[in-house]
């Protein structure tokens, strides 16, 4: 597509008063990162957190950039930069990022169905369970979020849960040329508060749950600024699904109103338009009833807890509203498999191994709470990821309350010291009096862990889930906790 035809949209307010003829100029990719410029890309400087794009926009040139767009001319003057290619200018260049790439890529998100999940807690599970409804279906779907990306069966490794917009429309675009008319996506507050999201047509968009998780430097000042960055994908849907026993339920619902959504409830307490009851759990899942207006449905999952009746209740429902069968619907979730949420790990001894991604307070006190219905005792290994705004103190409070015995280590301290982290977290344990013990080491903590173990304990391997690295501030390295807890078991046996 030439470059006047993409950055041509009635919303975006650009200058330029060079001498190219930018109908010319053809454009192939959008890029933030100079690295990934290639001969024909666009490069749009975005000004982040910790650096500057405009720094970079020479380089991108010399890499294969064949036109700019940055702030204004002073952003690339600071650097002392001039540049032999046009230059577009607008005073919003992330909001141009999403306009230009959606243009670029032919707008898919109007050609297909987009569903956005949004919420602290639940994204994941949700999607996946959405996804395995569709698959009972025998219908493919794209897959957007934390664990990976996916193209039908086609797997895609993913930076972050909700990609940068250039990134985004060009897996929408693929999804679209393979002939899937579905994504699943999660969708984060920052994806919508940095507007990586902007320029999407959602089908459905649902609500989750919110508490207090991503409130810190870099992140939202306040749970007020985090409601009102979730509220913004309901701004941008056909309908909305939104969990009415939260408490910020009507923060979504009045953002829906405005934008003329029809509006869908779903809940355990509340009345809803899909509502769970005669609710029985136990250790290997739950099952339940789904009520609404015409007809009453019975529904087996064998993910257990609280927080599995939210999610596949979410999931029923949005599958409902965008028309596949409440027989698929029963079909997909009694046979869902999520990697890292609640996931056994066979040992072969009288002690079980759950590996789970819980990585705040509110997620570890649903995940203990679970498991303490049916464990004899609970053994809670977990850290805190560096370089992420998490209540430390807290989180180590959750554990002392809910947890028999807690081993505190490392998750990912990235550019942090593995030690400090530890006894930030030990801050908030300390008060509660519970048994505790630090193990920086996180193999080492595991392996205490099953050497220690007494018949009916439980194991909760907590905060990594689905990964398979773990990061430091000079190296990345391969750790998977199931292979690493079935090491353990094969030197314990000989």
């Amino acid at each position: 597509m030439n470059l006047y035809d993409v950055i041509k949209t009635n919303e975006i307010t650009t200058e330029y008063n060079g001498t190219y003829d930018i109908s010319k100029i053809n454009i192939k990719t959008i890029e933030i990162d100079n690295r990934k410029c290639v001969e024909g890309s666009l490069f749009i400087c975005i000004e982040g957190y910790v650096t500057d794009g405009h720094k970079f926009a020479q380089k991108a040139v010399v890499a294969g950039a064949v036109a700019v767009v940055a702030k204004n001319p002073e952003a690339l003057a600071k650097y002392g930069i001039a540049l032999d290619v046009p230059v577009i200018y607008t005073k919003d260049t992330r909001k141009a990022l999403a306009a230009f790439s959606a243009s670029l890529y032919g707008n898919p998100s109007h050609k297909i169905s987009l569903v956005g999940i949004t919420g602290t807690k639940g994204k994941t599970t949700t999607s996946y369970m959405i996804r395995s409804i569709y698959k009972a279906a025998k219908l493919d779907t794209g897959l957007i979020g934390t664990i990976c990306n996916k193209i039908g069966d086609e797997e895609i490794p993913t930076e972050r849960t909700t990609p940068e917009a250039n990134v985004l429309q060009e897996l929408l675009c693929k999804m679209k040329e393979r002939e899937i008319n579905t994504c699943i996506m999660e969708v984060s507050s920052q994806g919508l508060h940095l507007d990586r999201v902007g320029f999407c047509k959602f089908s459905t968009a649902v609500f989750t749950n919110l508490s207090k998780d991503h409130i810190g430097e870099n992140e939202h000042a306040n749970m007020e600024e985090y409601a009102e960055a979730k509220a913004k994908l309901f701004s941008m849907c056909g309908n909305a699904l939104i969990n009415a026993d939260n408490s910020y339920s009507h923060i979504m619902i009045e953002s829906a109103k405005k934008s003329s959504a029809k509006i869908y409830t779903y809940g355990i307490d509340c009345e809803s338009d899909f509502k769970a009851e005669n609710i029985v759990k136990n250790f290997n899942g739950v099952e339940y009833d789904i009520v609404t207006a015409k007809e009453t449905y019975h529904i087996k999952v064998p993910i257990p807890g609280k927080f599995s009746i939210y999610n596949s209740l979410c999931a029923f429902a949005c599958a409902y509203i965008e028309g596949i069968s409440p027989k698929c619907a029963i079909d997909g979730l009694e046979n869902v498999f999520v990697p890292g949420k609640a996931e056994n790990v066979p040992t072969g001894k009288d002690f079980s191994v759950l590996i789970d991604y819980a990585h705040n307070p509110d997620s570890f006190e649903n995940i203990l709470t679970t498991v303490k219905e049916y464990a004899k005792r609970t053994i809670f290994v977990f850290g805190c990821g560096g370089d992420r705004n998490r209540p430390r103190a807290l989180m180590g409070e959750t554990a002392g309350k809910f947890a028999d015995f807690t081993i505190i280590t490392s998750d990912n301290p990235r550019s942090e010291n593995p030690e400090s982290i530890v006894k930030d977290i030990e801050k908030g344990i300390i008060p509660t009096g519970a048994d505790y013990i630090c193990i920086v080491d996180r193999k080492q903590a595991i392996e205490y862990a099953i050497k220690n173990a007494q018949p009916g304990d439980v194991i909760i391997l907590a905060g990594k889930g689905h990964e398979t690295e773990q990061i430091f501030a000079d190296r990345t390295v391969h750790f998977d906790e199931r292979e690493i807890v079935r090491e353990i078991l094969r030197g314990i046996e000989e």
